[in-house]
């Protein structure tokens, strides 16, 4: 069975600093390209950031460059988000996703149609 799921959300202050973690079950993260999005309440959900499987090329919303990074663990076939200087509109709902291919194009719609996805887990940044 596919699954995916998410860990390591939480409250933190303005500026603080959260690392997701993004692991699977049925399939192997290193196989493909991963993406994180994310959800604001009213909003619509966002593709944040995504890493290709083969050459592990990175590609980063505007709204976070410079602040958030992915990157992979092949060995525990986890992938993380590491958040810093986070803001209050980064507060969201952070999933994890992939649509079974080896390369970002299209990301920001990960998370429907065929692929998987995990429930997500939630950021919030306040004070």
């Amino acid at each position: 069975q596919v699954q995916v799921v998410e860990s390591g959300g939480g409250l933190v202050q303005p500026g603080g600093s959260l690392r997701l973690s993004c692991a699977a079950s049925g399939f192997s993260l290193n196989d493909y390209a991963i993406a994180w999005l994310r959800q604001a309440p009213g909003k619509e959900r966002e593709g944040v950031v995504c890493i290709n499987s083969g050459d592990r090329s990175t590609f980063y919303a505007d709204s976070v460059k410079g602040r958030f990074t992915i990157s992979r663990d092949k060995a525990k076939h986890t992938v993380y988000l590491q958040m810093n200087s986070l803001k209050p509109e980064d507060t969201a709902v952070y999933s994890c996703a992939t649509g079974f291919d080896k390369y970002c194009s299209g990301y920001g719609s990960y998370g429907t149609g065929a692929g998987a996805w995990g429930q997500g887990t939630q950021v919030t940044v306040s004070s």
